[in-house]
C-alpha cells in the first residue's frame, strides 16, 4: 500500500492541518505524453515528501484521441493521488477554471503536460503561496532563468510581455509561462471575474490580480521548450491582443474610462517601437544563453 497521504488534510506538527495542493494538468489531445508526465510528476513528489498534501489533477478539454481514457486509467491505479475532470468543450482557460474551482484545496496551480518547467520550481511555488503570496508564476524573463527556445519564440515572448506591461501598467514580467499557482481566495474571488476560457486567461488573471493589489511573486524557472506545442502562435497572439483591449475599455468592477486607467499607449508610435525593442531583447537574450551554452572558445 502507498504510504503517501495524499488525499488527508491532516498530519505532523501536533495534528495542525496541512496545506492541501492540487496540481492541474489541462490537456488536449496528449494521449503521447500524459501517462509519462504524470507518472514523472507523481515520483518526484513522492520522492519530495512535501509537509503539504498533494494531489494530481488531469483536466481533459475536449480531447478526441485517448487522452480521457488514459487520464480515467491512471485515476484508477492512484486513487488517492490522481483525479481528473472533462469537459466537452476546449479551452485552457476553461479546463482551469473547471479544475480549480471544483477543487477544495488551499493551493492550487498547473503545469503544461510537456513538463516544460523544471519540477525543481514547484516547492517554492507552493512556499510562496503558504508564505503570504496570492499568486505564484513562473518566470522566464528573469535574469536567474535558464531558457531553451528559438528564436522566434523569445521574440513573440518579450513583445507580447512589453504590449502587456505597457498597455496596462502592471509589473509582472512574463504572462504566459505555463506554471502558475493561487491561492483559495484568489479562486474564489478572482478567477470568477476572468472572462477568456482559453489562452489569455492567464495574462487576464494576472492583471485583474495585480490591480486590485493581490500579492504575485514571480520565480525563475529552468525552461525548455516543447517542439510539438499544442498553440497556434499567429491566433493565440490576435486572440491575446484583442483580450488586452477588451480589459482596457470594460476591467472588472471599474466604471472609469479607458484614458484614465494605468499603462494606456500614449501614441500610435509606441506599439511598433514596442515591437522594436521585443525584438532587440529577445535577440540579445537568445545569443547570450548561445553563448553561455557553447562556452568559451578553446
Amino acid at each position: 500500500m502507498d504510504t503517501n497521504q495524499a488525499g488527508q488534510a491532516a498530519g505532523a506538527n501536533g495534528g495542525r492541518r496541512r496545506t492541501t495542493v492540487d496540481v492541474v494538468i489541462p490537456v488536449y489531445n496528449e494521449e503521447k505524453d500524459l501517462g509519462r508526465s504524470v507518472a514523472t510528476l507523481r515520483q518526484y513528489l513522492l520522492d519530495l515528501s512535501p509537509d503539504w498534501s498533494w494531489r494530481i489533477v488531469v483536466a481533459d478539454n475536449a480531447s478526441t484521441d485517448h487522452t480521457l481514457a488514459i487520464a480515467r486509467e491512471l485515476a484508477e491505479r492512484w486513487p488517492d493521488q490522481v483525479s481528473y475532470v472533462h469537459l466537452d468543450q476546449k479551452g485552457r482557460g476553461r479546463a482551469l477554471r473547471r479544475a480549480w474551482t471544483e477543487s477544495a484545496a488551499d493551493v492550487v496551480c498547473y503545469m503544461d503536460v510537456d513538463l516544460s518547467t523544471d519540477l525543481a520550481a514547484l516547492p517554492p511555488l507552493v512556499e510562496a503561496l503558504r508564505d503570504g503570496y496570492d499568486v505564484a508564476i513562473g518566470s522566464r524573463l528573469l535574469r536567474e532563468s535558464r531558457v531553451t527556445r528559438g528564436l522566434k519564440r523569445e521574440l513573440i515572448s518579450r513583445t507580447y510581455n512589453l504590449i502587456v506591461r505597457a498597455s496596462h501598467g502592471v509589473h509582472f514580467r512574463d504572462a504566459q509561462c505555463g506554471f502558475k499557482g493561487v491561492t483559495r481566495r484568489v479562486v474564489e474571488e478572482i478567477v470568477p471575474l476572468v472572462q477568456d476560457q482559453a489562452w489569455f486567461f492567464d495574462t487576464e488573471l494576472l492583471i485583474i490580480a495585480e490591480r486590485k493589489g493581490y500579492r504575485i511573486k514571480e520565480l525563475p524557472v529552468a525552461w525548455t521548450d516543447d517542439p510539438d506545442s499544442r498553440v497556434r502562435i499567429a491566433r493565440t497572439a490576435w486572440e491575446d491582443l484583442k483580450g488586452l483591449w477588451r480589459l482596457k475599455w470594460h476591467f472588472p468592477g471599474e466604471e472609469t474610462s479607458s484614458a484614465k486607467r494605468p499603462g494606456l499607449l500614449p501614441s500610435p508610435l509606441l506599439a511598433p517601437v514596442v515591437v522594436a525593442v521585443g525584438a532587440a531583447l529577445a535577440l540579445i537574450g537568445w545569443l547570450a544563453r548561445r553563448g553561455r551554452r557553447s562556452g568559451p572558445a578553446m
